[in-house]
């Protein structure tokens, strides 16, 4: 047996080992078994197609929006001829008012409502029961429906929409004195239904048994206007078939004349009352209160057309915006009545120099002239329309001012003369205004703008064009 190898000493040299063969030293690995082939993933189905995208159709034409019917209830008269004489005679119907409890105020003239006509639908027993504002609209708007050819629309196919700034104040000052001066019982029990502002629409829809739309718009001086355009939209969106729109008001009564005289917007000429309301001129010393109402009957042209109307005038514009400033005062540069002006235009496709007259709301008050001057000079460039202001006429109607004044635009423009602003004498210097007075003026063929401005610097004009 040989003797055993001894063991290499630690610092001895190693003898050189052969190369490692990674094939042969690293144990062999086990071949994986076969992946078993997936099956075969069956075919989406073939997304169909999309059909193509239609082309956008063009925006809808807006229907033309026809005025068919014009009622008035007035200082100037109850007719529509008997209103227009006055207005384009330029003749004042300011008057010393004669109610004994005005002795002590600082104003005691206005341009009152005289000998109200009868109306058949209107039984005398129910007119004694409406507040004045109220019965005056309701005379309006019959007399309009009638004046239209007293349309019938289908069920839900009506509107009626009023602008109206105070509701039934004479109603509200009798009562409150019969409670000062004899108590709660003496209060009417009807008190609350004769006030509401919504009273006027409420009885016009019960006169015409109307089922469909009844609102009321209250944007104190330019509530009338506003009740036309939105009239107009109901129109133009389908709501509606025929519309009767427009405003009323009845507050000549001593604690509002009292209110306006502690003011300062109304005037004080109480000893040449006739003289008072001087819009634009430079001696003016604020507006005039009248009452009254106007209401127009609106529909679709085409539907006018099917009925064999002739219609007054189309309502080509409407527009309206906000102050945004003070609740008596304009803006002094006259911003918001710009922007609704333009605004009215641009609805009405028309600019500036397309039309041929102004109704000013010209309220002979010294901000509100100077404002709506400074807004007109902006639209149409200094003494570049002819401006008229009824109210020297009729006074300042507040609610009703926009529907009455529209009336008489819409009279100017069909007989092609622009009334006189009544006692304008000398324009205020720095106005550079074209103020039509002292006699009428005739004018060419072609649109009338309106505009109505309220407490509060709610603005609204509207167009009206030929038919």
């Amino acid at each position: 047996m040989p003797a055993p190898t001894p063991p290499p000493h630690p610092h001895s040299p190693q003898p050189p080992q052969p190369p490692r063969s990674p094939e042969r030293d690293r144990p062999a690995t086990p071949a994986r078994p076969a992946t078993p082939a997936r099956p075969a993933t069956p075919a989406r189905p073939a997304t169909p197609a999309r059909p193509a995208t239609p082309a956008r159709s063009a925006r809808p034409v807006r229907p033309e929006i026809a005025v068919t019917g014009l009622g008035v209830i007035s200082p100037a008269g109850h007719s529509l001829q008997e209103f227009w004489q006055t207005v384009s005679q330029g003749r004042s119907t300011a008057r010393a008012l004669t109610d004994p409890a005005l002795a002590r105020h600082r104003v005691r003239l206005g341009c009152p409502v005289t000998a109200l006509p009868h109306d058949p639908a209107l039984p005398a027993k129910d007119a004694r029961r409406l507040d004045p504002f109220a019965h005056y609209a309701t005379l309006a708007a019959l007399a309009a429906h009638r004046d239209a050819g007293s349309p019938h629309p289908g069920p839900g196919r009506s509107a009626i929409v009023v602008g109206n700034a105070v509701g039934g104040r004479t109603t509200s000052d009798r009562e409150s004195a019969a409670y000062t001066q004899h108590g709660p019982l003496r209060v009417s029990p009807l008190m609350p239904l004769i006030t509401m502002p919504n009273a006027a629409a409420a009885q016009i829809a019960m006169r015409l048994s109307w089922s469909g739309t009844a609102l009321t718009i209250a944007t104190t001086c330019a509530s009338g206007a506003d009740a036309i355009g939105h009239g107009a939209m109901l129109l133009a969106t389908g709501r509606a078939d025929v519309v009767i729109a427009g405003g009323c008001e009845a507050t000549l009564t001593p604690v509002t004349l009292a209110a306006f005289g502690n003011l300062g917007a109304h005037s004080q000429r109480n000893a040449d009352p006739a003289r008072a309301s001087r819009p634009f001129d430079t001696h003016r010393d604020g507006f005039v209160m009248g009452e009254g109402a106007g209401f127009l009957v609106l529909e679709r042209l085409d539907d006018a057309r099917a009925r064999h109307r002739t219609p007054y005038a189309l309502l080509a514009g409407y527009g309206s915006s906000a102050d945004a400033y003070h609740l008596a005062n304009p803006r002094p540069d006259g911003a918001g009545a710009t922007a609704a002006m333009r605004a009215a235009l641009t609805d009405a496709g028309l600019t500036p120099a397309d039309i041929t007259h102004v109704n000013a709301h010209g309220t002979a008050t010294i901000h509100n002239d100077r404002a709506e001057a400074a807004a007109l000079r902006t639209v149409f460039g200094p003494h570049a329309v002819p401006v008229t202001s009824t109210k020297g006429v009729i006074g300042h109607l507040i609610g009703a001012a926009g529907a009455v004044e529209l009336i008489a635009a819409i009279q100017a423009m069909t007989n092609r003369l622009v009334p006189p602003t009544a006692n304008h004498e000398t324009t205020e210097a720095g106005l550079d205004l074209d103020v039509v007075h002292t006699r009428p003026r005739p004018i060419r063929p072609g649109a009338a703008l309106s505009n109505s401005f309220g407490f509060g610097g709610h603005n609204s004009t509207l167009v009206v064009t030929p038919a």
